[in-house]
């Protein structure tokens, strides 16, 4: 029997009273949806370290190696408003599976790939299957968990498995790219795929299709894909292109005009893509505002860490990956304790103290010397900093659902992960603009190169770190949601 979304709360409760978390299958329902996030956020990096091996293995251009990572930050980042309005409108276990099929399938044809266009190709499958099945997944947990304790417990556990999965993916692409080859890190997959499926339909009831076809917005869909696919793009871009050159500043100004069209058309339309009325929901856009900047400076931590290990201390990929296994222990504890910290503080609290802790992590890091060692010039650091990400993770993934109406679950999971998504892209184009810059002056200067790559690398840090500040900052107007039950309004 199909049970409806909205219901799906009550699903494998013995009594009413007893909590669903507390439940068997509700703790196997947590773990499939913690696994279905884990999937996604390692793919945004597993295929970092694996990259110098993609290029000699296929004879792929710079030019074109940069569209590996970034192919998938496009269409992620770009479909995932349409994505998360699809699972509320479809179905949300409906577009889970279907995610969860484009990502096995795409995964599959980039690991077979024979050249730079059928793994770009794959790369940007595999992000719109992201983007359908994050919100997805999140919106089915804030509608399987009843708000107060339990879901502030189960988001916690989301968001440390997402910061997690962050850190993991550069460990696993290191051994998998020494191991059986930069294949395997697109090969598993399918495999994780292939487990998630059947755990999906035994555990996720099934939808009531929600919507007709004369209900979409199909003005709003082509709008806001449009929108945020050119904005982007136009950040990955940005650093190889110039700033300042036509190409770039015509992709901006192209960006906006489709996201104003997009704002006027849902203001009018009957079935709006995003219903501008989530946003009275109290601090839910300095949420996302907070996490997008938080992103910026976090993400760019991954990226030029991983650049200084291999490029300045000479590092192996797997010794690379094995540098942030203690950062994963660090977020793992910071999630746990801070889900268990908001119930009495509140999310705001959480949120500013993570973000302050995480900034000064990254001015640690940013102080990085040409010959540093692992123990005294990058492990404090970085167990300082996934403190700080634990704790941001947290309580800004459950201040950006606090008090959303079930029936916009989808939608406010789809703006939270697309405002991260969009941050880290902001991130990287505007930190490797910085450390590019720098460096290319200091080597015109003929400073060695391993003296300019750091001191490039130092000051995009010292500027992530400054981002975290704002972020604090913008994080003390975000809702401070407690562990009780928040009024809803449908």
């Amino acid at each position: 029997m199909n049970i409806p979304v909205s219901d799906t709360s009550r699903v494998g409760r013995s009594t009413p009273a007893r909590p669903f978390l507390s439940t068997a299958r509700g703790t196997l329902t947590l773990t499939l949806l913690c696994a279905v996030a884990f999937l996604d956020f390692v793919d945004a990096s597993i295929v970092n370290i694996a990259l110098p091996d993609m290029r000699s293995d296929l004879d792929i251009s710079v030019q074109e190696l940069q569209w590996v990572p970034s192919a998938y930050l496009l269409t992620y980042g770009g479909f995932m408003l349409l994505g998360g309005r699809l699972a509320d409108l479809l179905g949300r276990r409906r577009v889970l599976v279907t995610g969860t099929v484009v990502i096995g399938l795409s995964s599959l044809i980039g690991g077979f790939a024979g050249s730079a266009e059928v793994l770009i190709g794959a790369r940007l499958a595999q992000g719109v299957g992201a983007a359908l099945m994050l919100p997805a997944a999140l919106s089915i947990l804030t509608t399987t968990f009843e708000e107060g304790p339990e879901r502030h417990t189960a988001l916690g556990v989301w968001a440390g498995v997402g910061g997690l999965a962050s850190a993991v993916g550069v460990f696993l692409g290191g051994v998998l790219t020494e191991g059986p080859g930069w294949r395997w890190v697109l090969f598993v997959n399918p495999v994780a795929c292939a487990l998630v499926l059947p755990a999906v339909f035994a555990l996720i009831p099934g939808d009531r299709r929600r919507a007709r076809f004369a209900d979409f917005d199909v003005a709003g869909s082509v709008l806001g894909t449009g929108g945020m696919l050119l904005l982007v793009y136009a950040l990955v871009t940005a650093p190889d292109q110039g700033w300042g050159t036509a190409r770039t500043i015509a992709g901006f100004v192209g960006a906006f005009v489709l996201i104003v069209a997009f704002v006027i058309n849902e203001q009018r339309s009957p079935h709006p893509l995003l219903p501008l009325s989530i946003f009275r929901v109290k601090g839910l856009a300095a949420a996302n505002v907070t996490g997008l900047i938080a992103f910026a400076g976090l993400i760019a931590m991954f990226f030029f860490l991983t650049l200084y290990m291999q490029n300045v201390l000479g590092y192996s990929p797997i010794q690379t990956g094995a540098a942030y296994l203690p950062l994963c222990l660090g977020v793992g504890v910071a999630a746990g304790i801070s889900s268990q910290v908001l119930t009495r503080t509140g999310t705001r609290p959480v949120v500013v103290a993570g973000a302050l802790v995480a900034s000064a992590g990254l001015y640690l890091l940013s102080r990085i010397p040409v010959d540093g060692s692992y123990l005294s010039d990058l492990l404090p650091g970085l167990m300082i900093v996934s403190f700080g990400l634990g704790a941001v993770f947290v309580g800004v993934t459950t201040a950006a659902n606090a008090g959303v109406p079930a029936g916009e679950a989808g939608l406010a999971a789809a703006l939270l992960n697309a405002s991260q998504q969009v941050g880290s892209a902001l991130g990287l184009a505007i930190f490797a603009a910085i450390a590019t810059s720098h460096s290319q002056h200091l080597l015109a200067a003929n400073s060695p190169v391993p003296e300019a790559l750091t001191l490039g690398f130092q000051r995009a840090l010292l500027t992530g770190s400054i981002f975290l500040v704002a972020a604090a900052l913008i994080g003390l107007r975000t809702g401070n949601a407690h562990g009780d039950v928040e009024h809803r309004t449908n």
